[in-house]
């Protein structure tokens, strides 16, 4: 590898693996072992995910992409906050299938909103998989286009059977959450308070696990 590109949908996702790195802009530039490398988050879904990697390609020199950040688990066997390779991206949008660079890991499936629990049941069963996000697909899509490699890595914020609120109705035309819209929403359904409180702490947990992960996953990569 010359120089990656770390694709995020928000900066939490990253923040525990570029603390240090220098700030341009809303870019992160450091390394990762002998690595250099480049971050952006641009927020949720495809839309964001290609505007954060026309970001960091046009910074120059990126020869591959990782798609990293939070994802929901469709089995039992993978609970929050477990941070996995994926080997496999399918986007249930074109019925794509791309392969990532891992010989091992997870298949993980992309949609184009934020599964409810009795979806995530059926996503398991049509695909086989363990994982499902809303931007993989497109960071996939991107380095196939571009001829560049391509990984995947996720850390898991919630389980099959966790009932979440509906993102979406919080997001801008930026791609970004309405912080103020979502906290006053919360303050009226204190019945998700508790979900809520699982759902930060283990995003935190997932994010330093990736930390983590991440650099053991590429230290082999020439």
């Amino acid at each position: 590898m010359n120089r990656i590109a770390l694709i995020a949908a928000f900066p939490g996702e990253l923040k525990p693996l570029v603390q240090g790195w220098e700030r341009r802009g809303g870019l992160f530039v450091g390394h990762i072992g002998p690595h250099e490398a480049i971050a952006a988050a641009a927020g949720m879904g495809a839309d964001a995910a290609v505007r954060a990697c026309e970001a960091v390609r046009a910074q120059g020199g990126v020869d591959t992409l990782i798609s990293m950040g939070w994802a929901g688990s469709l089995s039992c066997g993978l609970r929050p906050p477990d941070a996995v390779a994926v080997r496999e991206v399918v986007d249930a949008a074109s019925g794509e299938r791309f392969a990532t660079g891992s010989a091992q890991g997870q298949r993980l499936v992309t949609l184009n909103h934020v599964a409810a629990a009795p979806e995530k049941r059926r996503l398991a069963e049509k695909y086989q998989a363990a994982l499902v996000d809303m931007e993989a697909g497109a960071v996939a899509q991107f380095a196939r286009t571009r001829g560049f490699s391509f990984y995947c890595f996720k850390g898991i914020t919630d389980g099959p059977n966790d009932k979440l609120p509906d993102f979406a109705r919080f997001t801008g035309a930026d791609s970004q959450l309405r912080m103020g819209s979502f906290l006053l929403w919360s303050l009226l359904h204190p019945q998700s308070w508790s979900v809520l409180g699982r759902l930060g702490k283990n995003s935190r947990e997932a994010a330093a696990r990736l930390a983590e992960m991440v650099p053991r996953c590429l230290a082999d990569q020439p």
